[in-house]
């Protein structure tokens, strides 16, 4: 008969050693910052600086939320982390994509300040108002807000038959506004949320026809081109913010607005501070109160901005579970996002590549850069 086998006196002693030998050190200590990502962060970032440089690496080292390209971090208004990566720099432009809409906002705010357009009237748009058009009951507010009830559908599958694909690339490039406007309502006005690159085209063409009533596309690009270094990006000190036209000269309002990591951080403090800058208000404090404010059919939506609420739908855009109600964002594809959480002073640019798959862990790192920071407010 073969004897039991027992253990060895130092197998069965190698747990109780090994929790010994770790004693109460706690965890391992985490690996070396590699080179550059401390000199990345400010002396005085508003918090641990090594925490934050650890944060920010993240964004560029995750092989799990695609390229990034820029981040710029900004706190109380100062610089607490600023980093690259290689190819790309201080001066680099970077396309905004979606987050042009909220600039277009901003610019058709600017409109209304000056009593030149009124966000419960419908909009100078001939085609709506013809005598039994439904569509002439569209206001400004509903188009800001999302809410126009047109048939405008985002992301459509196939790609080919996508609203801002058609409009973009296909029927619709040469005259994008024309295009976007000419479709029939799908809903009663202000009665449903359907996310829409048309309908930014069509507050971009509704700021064009306001500056230069039946201009040539030269006079349409030009006013709307003199009218934004006016009244936003010359008083932002922000000349990199320039926008993309179409052959009507329509500004592509949606998604073809450039800026440098910096520029987009100014619009992104021009927001945290209700419109004004350096005691200038640009843009009516209620106007950027009502951007960020959930609209009446998208908790998360405000107007022309993503807000930091709880969604109605599976996608939830920003992260609700982890900062403040009170946040906010520039969100455009592929990744680009300019957060703003007031209540922590804080301005997050994030500018890369990355596909839709990869945007919640995306969203999750740049949640714990924002969740160093305390809330103050």
């Amino acid at each position: 008969m073969t004897p039991p086998r027992f253990p060895s006196l130092a197998a069965a002693l190698l747990p109780a050693l090994m929790l010994a030998a770790c004693g109460d050190s706690g965890p391992p200590p985490e690996p070396p910052l590699p080179p550059g990502a401390l000199e990345a962060v400010s002396a005085d970032p508003g918090v641990a600086r090594e925490k934050l440089a650890r944060a920010v690496d993240t964004l560029f080292t995750d092989k799990g939320i695609g390229e990034t390209r820029a981040v710029l971090v900004l706190h109380n208004g100062e610089i607490a982390a600023e980093r690259y990566a290689e190819g790309y720099g201080k001066q680099t432009p970077f396309i905004g994509w979606s987050m042009s809409k909220t600039v277009t906002g901003l610019l058709v705010g600017a409109l209304v300040a000056e009593g030149r357009l009124h966000l419960d009237r419908s909009p100078p748009i001939p085609g709506w108002q013809r005598t039994g058009d439904p569509r002439g009951e569209i206001t400004l507010r509903q188009l800001m807000q999302m809410r126009s009830g047109l048939r405008h559908q985002e992301m459509a599958d196939p790609i080919y038959t996508s609203g801002e694909v058609r409009m973009m690339f296909l029927d619709g490039r040469d005259d994008m506004a024309d295009w976007a406007e000419a479709a029939p309502l799908d809903h009663e006005a202000g009665r449903h949320f359907q996310y829409s690159t048309p309908t930014a085209m069509i507050l971009s063409d509704i700021a064009a026809r306001i500056l230069a009533p039946d201009g040539s596309a030269d006079e349409r690009r030009q006013a709307v081109d003199d009218f934004m270094v006016s009244r936003l990006s010359g008083p932002l000190r922000a000349p990199s913010l320039r926008g993309e036209y179409d052959a009507s000269g329509t500004m592509l309002g949606g998604s073809m607005i450039w800026a440098t990591a910096r520029d987009w951080a100014k619009v992104g403090e021009l927001m945290r501070h209700k419109g004004s800058v350096r005691g200038t208000q640009l843009v009516p404090r209620s106007w950027v109160e009502f951007m960020t404010r959930p609209s009446p059919r998208k908790a998360d939506y405000g107007a022309m901005t993503w807000l930091n609420r709880t969604s109605d739908s599976e996608k939830v855009v920003l992260f609700p579970d982890q900062g403040p109600s009170d946040a906010f964002s520039l969100v455009g594809h592929l990744g680009q996002y300019v957060i703003v959480s007031p209540s922590q002073g804080l301005t997050i640019v994030r500018l890369g590549h990355t596909e839709d798959s990869k945007r919640r862990p995306l969203v999750d790192d740049l949640a714990k850069i924002a969740a160093l920071y305390p809330v103050t407010k």
